[in-house]
C-alpha cells in the first residue's frame, strides 16, 4: 500500500456535495436576515454568487439540486425543525439563546437526517459538524454534535441499532 491513496471516483461528487451545504447555510442566512424568498436568493447564488469568494471560500461547482433542495426544504419546515431542535436542546441553552448561522446549521442537519434517508445517519452528523468548524471555533461543533447525534437516533433509530451508516 502507498503512502498517498488515490481519491475514491466519488470524492469530486462529495466535495459538490459539501460545497452546497456551506452555500445552503449561507443562503438561508441571507434568507433570514433578508426577509426575501429562498427562491429569489437561489437564483442569486446560482447566477452570480457560486464564482465569487465567500467567507474566503470560493464554492465554484456546487450539487445544485442538494442546494436547492436545502434551502427550500429548510425555508418551508424552518418552525418544525427547530421545534425539533429546541426538543433535544439542554434547558440552560434554549433555542433563541443560539445564534442565527449556528441554528440555521442545525435546521440543515436535522432536514437531511428527516428528509434524506439515502445519506447514512452519521456521515450528515459528521457534514454539520465539519462545517460548524468552518465557522466557529468554540464548543459548537460540538453542539451540533450532539443535538444532532440526538436528533439521529431519534430519526433513524434502525441505522444506530444496526450499525449501518459508516460513510459518506
Amino acid at each position: 500500500m502507498t503512502a498517498a491513496a488515490s481519491p475514491s471516483p466519488d470524492a469530486p461528487k462529495l466535495d459538490r456535495r459539501r460545497q452546497a451545504r456551506l452555500a445552503a447555510v449561507q443562503a438561508l442566512y441571507q434568507v433570514d436576515l433578508g426577509k426575501v424568498s429562498p427562491q429569489s436568493v437561489i437564483l442569486e447564488f446560482l447566477q452570480h454568487r457560486l464564482d465569487e469568494e465567500i467567507d474566503g471560500v470560493r464554492l465554484g461547482k456546487i450539487d445544485r439540486s442538494l442546494f436547492g433542495e436545502l434551502v427550500n426544504g429548510v425555508s418551508a419546515r424552518r418552525e418544525e425543525l427547530e421545534d425539533m431542535v429546541a426538543a433535544v436542546l439542554d434547558e440552560d441553552w434554549p433555542l433563541d439563546r443560539l445564534e442565527r448561522l449556528l441554528r440555521l446549521i442545525l435546521a440543515c442537519g436535522v432536514y437531511e437526517l428527516a428528509e434524506r434517508p439515502s445519506v447514512p445517519a452519521r456521515a450528515v452528523i459528521n457534514e454539520y459538524v465539519e462545517l460548524a468548524r468552518a465557522f466557529f471555533d468554540g464548543k459548537e461543533p460540538a453542539m451540533v454534535n450532539g443535538v444532532l447525534d440526538r436528533l439521529g437516533h431519534s430519526l433513524r433509530e434502525e441505522e444506530f441499532d444496526s450499525g449501518q451508516g459508516e460513510g459518506l
